[in-house]
């Protein structure tokens, strides 16, 4: 990762030091001071949040290649859920970073085709209307689809409403009589969501999930 950061910033730190573009150390950390306050804290919601269902190795996948929310945890959360593995075990893990190489594979070859070597003219011939509906429409559809999936595979009814319930009162309560509690919205639903889920949790169900098979062997994964 910290090469992939070096490598990111090479071009930026070019330009500012050999291209004679005298950019003022002031202005470099006034821009960087503007983006941290906005999305400062998606850099710890993100990680706490992702972790879970990804696991280490999907991980370092996830925040090298980027489209994470969109495109890889939906394919990821889909194939753990089509071949019957948790989040949290070493199969689920697995099955994350051979999903998380599949969407890469085929968002860049979509790219080089549609993109590359047809994007001037597919963006001629498709219908002005068409691309505004698809552009307003299709990051809700993406998002529900992995919520349904998330809801069904995790099979944690408890938590689901206790998420949903805070959600909606951060969505429609604290942002319109807060609004610049907008931008943290995201981080108080998921912080209040783990937190109240797990004073709520059911606890003599946790127990007994965790008490060994027949066999005498040991639950696989995570116990909600």
């Amino acid at each position: 990762m910290l090469i992939g950061l070096a490598f990111s910033l090479a071009a930026p730190a070019y330009l500012v030091f050999f291209s004679g573009l005298d950019i003022p150390l002031s202005g470099i950390l006034a821009a960087f001071g503007a983006l941290a306050a906005v999305f400062g804290v998606i850099w710890i919601v993100e990680p706490l949040t992702y972790f879970p269902l990804l696991g280490a190795s999907s991980m370092y996948q996830a925040f090298m290649i980027g489209n994470i929310s969109n495109k890889l945890l939906p394919a990821a959360m889909i194939a753990q859920s089509t071949i019957g593995v948790k989040p949290g075990t070493r199969k689920g893990e697995l099955a994350s970073v051979a999903a998380i190489c599949g969407a890469a594979a085929v968002h860049l070859a979509s790219l080089f085709i549609f993109v590359g070597l047809m994007g001037t003219w597919l963006v001629s011939v498709i219908p002005t209307g068409l691309i505004t509906t698809v552009q307003t429409y299709i990051l809700p559809t993406v998002m529900g689809a992995v919520v349904v999936q998330a809801i069904v595979s995790q099979k944690a009814p408890r938590a689901a409403i206790i998420a949903l319930v805070v959600s909606l009162i951060v969505v429609f309560g604290l942002v319109p009589l807060s609004p610049q509690m907008g931008l943290f919205s995201t981080a108080i639903a998921v912080i209040g969501s783990a937190v109240i889920a797990w004073f709520l949790r059911d606890k003599r169900a946790i127990a007994a999930a965790r008490e060994p098979d027949e066999h005498g062997n040991p639950p696989e994964g995570p116990v909600y």
